[in-house]
């Protein structure tokens, strides 16, 4: 009897592996492989069209003393960042307590708030977007009903930027919907026994609501901040490609797809895709760190 289970078990195990063999395949071919090519390239000189040539850690050492692309890029990413991800998950999170209530119709709600998330990383919405912002865009149309005289905001400097953070803040609808499934999984007696010791909405928000929370929060604040980091359509739309006006919204991934496939110095940007993955994994390793200090858990 045993041994005619261990026998089903290994024939079970078998045929698990062969349903995952396509997906093993993929993850070796179409990402483990391409990763581990853009590594080598990194260290040479390649043009896509001659035979890489070798140069060492000289890609390395242009972007840090060399490129002052690669400063601006930097910048940029890091304001997109820091300023898009808290935003987007504050505004995400208001919705989904509002959203929490008994209201009728709350499933169309829902629906209609996740719909931008849906549409806002597509070159249909960005281009929208750059009608909206633009000189005689929608922005500016209300702006004069107040007698106030916008510019065209996607092309200052100093406000292009502002326009794609707050496309990423439109786009709240997934981290909402995390939000509103972790808020029906925290118990209403928590609430009931709340109120009876006197704490008000407020307070019963910040001592129970958050804490409860706090392992949603985290993961959503991994998954925005990663994608900010890959954020690269609403740039290259807005911008015609070329991170302008004055670099002021050159992402990082734009300057990549630049200089590999505009300047044709691939191996310069497989090194650009390094620091990004390093410097991504990097930022997600803080986050890990810190949950410790403020992420609760049930058990």
């Amino acid at each position: 009897m045993l041994r005619r289970s261990a026998t089903s078990a290994q024939v079970e195990g078998r045929s698990a592996y062969l349903f995952l063999l396509p997906w093993f395949a993929g993850l070796l071919l179409l990402t483990g492989g391409p990763i581990l090519a853009s590594l080598g390239l990194s260290f040479t000189d390649f043009d896509l069209l001659t035979t890489p040539s070798f140069v060492g850690l000289d890609n390395y050492a242009r972007m840090l003393t060399e490129d002052p692309h690669f400063v601006n890029a930097v910048r940029v990413t890091l304001i997109y960042v820091v300023l898009s991800v808290p935003l987007s998950g504050a505004f995400a999170l208001l919705v989904a307590v509002l959203l929490n209530r008994p209201v009728r119709g709350g499933g169309v709600y829902r629906a209609a708030y996740y719909l931008p998330s849906l549409l806002g990383g597509s070159v249909a919405v960005a281009i929208l977007w750059r009608q909206i912002f633009g000189a005689d865009g929608l922005i500016n149309d209300i702006l004069q009903y107040f007698g106030i005289v916008g510019p065209s905001w996607i092309s200052t400097p100093e406000y292009a930027i502002y326009t794609l953070i707050v496309l990423h803040v439109w786009q709240f609808g997934s981290p909402m919907l995390i939000f509103l499934a972790g808020l029906k999984q925290i118990p209403a007696e928590l609430y009931d026994a709340a109120a009876v010791d006197g704490a008000g909405r407020v307070r019963a928000f910040f001592q129970i609501t958050l804490p409860m929370l706090s392992p949603i929060i985290f993961f959503n604040l991994v998954l925005q901040t990663v994608n900010s980091f890959k954020a690269f359509t609403p740039a290259f739309i807005i911008s015609g490609g070329t991170g302008g006006p004055a670099d002021s919204t050159l992402f990082y991934t734009l300057f990549i797809y630049q200089e590999g496939f505009g300047n044709f110095r691939m191996g310069y940007a497989s090194a650009l895709a390094w620091v990004l993955l390093l410097v991504t994994a990097a930022f997600t390793a803080l986050a890990f760190r810190s949950a410790r200090y403020w992420v609760h858990y049930a058990d």
